[in-house]
């Protein structure tokens, strides 16, 4: 890893763009990506594919 982000949000800057296709890794409730989760969702990408082995519960 070449370099080390303040913020989700500074790490996804100017790579997301509608359409595309997110794999995001997770375990169990401890693990939820919560940042990155909250992060796309704020920058508005549209018609996004998302892959994960556990993203998220029920109503989170």
């Amino acid at each position: 890893m070449k370099k080390v982000y303040g913020t989700a949000s500074e790490a996804l800057e100017g790579v997301l763009h509608d359409g595309m296709f997110i794999a995001a890794g997770g375990f169990g409730l401890c693990g939820i990506p919560e940042l990155l989760i909250a992060a796309i969702r704020d920058a508005g990408t549209k018609d996004l594919t998302v892959a994960s082995n556990n993203c998220g519960i029920d109503d989170f």
